[in-house]
Parts: structure tokens; sequence; C-alpha cells
């Protein structure tokens, strides 16, 4: 169901970017605006982006079968370090083509009326933002999460683009280029942030904090001697636990069943793991 609800948010992302790329094309070419015409490339290349998220979150849900006893959760991130691509190209593509304007000098400033179209993907933009980014969080979504902040790049870029119209319109026509530059860093860093947390999931990678707050809950369950040893690792937006732990070497098959099940319902309850492999073997009790 929680994956279901991240769905909603990226087909929100998919039409709020259609929707204002054809608006920005037609207005930038009739009104002779660069700045609005790159935002609206911008947006157009997001929707590919969207798409794959889309893609992998829809494989994603699929059940386990035969070649993936696991599931498909890791589609997910698959997609999420696809997206970080695309935000990648396009980040290096406005840093380009901003720095040979600033290089070839003024050209004549756009109509005001540009502005506030490049002002309206700010505020739209801005909202899809903030929807996804609270579902992101509610659904533990990590691709969502990843669309979200492609949606507050492309909030940014309109941001640049309005205050690169209004800077030509005083005859700053260098506040144009420039702005585009730094929104073009903005997007790179944001790329490259995602693509750093995907490859660090696709490699088993995990918050080596997050680990030792999973590891101190298994110590303080009654019952729990020593935890011997402890990994995780992701799985799209799930927690996959693995632990050994010591218990006292006298209980019995049940007893020791009954530890293991309440480190697993305090996993679930604490932390949302709902797949955790848990091991007992038998303490050394001192004499």
């Amino acid at each position: 169901m929680k994956k279901m609800n991240a769905l909603r948010g990226v087909w929100i992302s998919i039409t709020a970017y259609l929707l204002l790329s054809i608006a920005k094309l037609f207005a930038g070419y009739f009104l002779g605006s660069e700045a609005l015409l790159a935002d609206g490339w911008n947006n157009a290349s997001d929707i590919v982006a969207s798409v794959a998220i889309l893609i992998g979150m829809k494989i994603s849900l699929k059940p386990r079968d035969r070649n993936h006893p696991y599931g498909h959760s890791r589609a997910e991130t698959v997609s999420s370090l696809f997206a970080s691509f695309v935000m990648m190209a396009i980040g290096l593509q406005v840093l380009f083509h901003t720095a040979s304007i600033l290089i070839q000098g003024p050209k004549s400033p756009p109509p005001l009326s540009s502005a506030w179209i490049a002002l309206l993907g700010v505020l739209v933009m801005s909202s899809v933002y903030f929807y996804n980014k609270k579902l992101a969080i509610k659904t533990k979504s990590h691709a969502l999460m990843a669309a979200a902040k492609d949606n507050l790049s492309d909030a940014l870029v309109s941001v640049g683009a309005f205050i690169g119209i209004i800077g030509a319109s005083l005859h700053m026509y260098w506040l144009d280029p420039l702005t585009g530059f730094i929104v073009g860093l903005i997007i790179c860093k944001t790329a490259f942030g995602i693509f750093k947390e995907s490859s660090l999931m696709l490699t088993d990678g995990f918050d080596t904090d997050k680990l030792n707050e999973i590891q101190t809950t298994i110590k303080e369950i009654d019952g729990v001697e020593a935890l011997v040893d402890i990994k995780a690792r992701m799985a799209g937006s799930s927690v996959i636990v693995d632990a050994i732990v010591e218990v006292a070497p006298d209980l019995n098959i049940k007893e020791g069943h009954f530890i293991t099940d309440e480190i697993e319902a305090r996993l679930e309850k604490d932390y949302d793991i709902r797949t955790a492999h848990i091991h007992i073997e038998p303490g050394q009790r001192s004499q």
C-alpha cells in the first residue's frame, strides 16, 4: 500500500513536468527568452527521469519469484541511480550553456511576461517538492525522495530563470547566465548526492549510525546475553537485518524462539524492519 501511494507522487511529478515544459517551450520560443527555453527543456528531460523512476517502482512491487527470492525492491534503487545520471547530464548542460553565454556577451532582453511564467514554474515545482518529500518520508521510498530532490532542483532552475529575466530587463545582462551557472552547480550537487546514496545501497552499504541504534536495541532485549555479529542492507525502501545473538545455554528451543520473536517484533516496532534473520547461539556463562 505504501509503494502504491508513492507511485501517486511520481505521477504528479510527470504531470507537472509535462504541462510546464509545454508552457515554457512555447513561451520561450515566441517571447525570445533563452532562459525560459532552457528551463522548458530541463522540465522535458525530467519527464524521462520520472518515467524511469515510475518503471522502477512498478517493478519493485512484483512479488518474489524463482530468480528473485528477495523480491524486486532494488529496481527502485536502480531507477534512482538512473535519475541521478539524467540530473547530472542536465546540470552539466546548464553549466556549459550559461558559460558560453557569459563568454559571448549580452543579448536583447526578453519581455517581462516571460519572467512570470518562470515564477509559475517555481510555485508549481515547489508545491510538488514539498508534497513528494512528505510522501517519501511517510512511505520510506528512496526513489520518490530522489524524485522530490529533482523537483527541488527544477524549482531552483526556474528561480534562476526568473532572476535572470528580471536582471536582463534591468540591463544587467550578466545576471541571467550567472544565476543559470549557479543553478547548474546546485543540480550537479543534488545529482551526486542521489548517486552516492543509491550506489551505497546497491553495494550493500548501510548507515553506521542507524546500525549502531539497531545494535543497542537488540542488546536491551531480555534474554540476549551478547550480540556476536550484526549486518544490515537495503532492498529498495526495506531494511534487511542479519544478526547472531548469544542466549543462556540451558534454554530450550521454545524459549530461544521466543527471544528471536521479541527481537523481530521490536525491530518492526521501532524501525519498521519487517525482514530480520536472527540466529541464536549458546552463551558462555561464568562458573
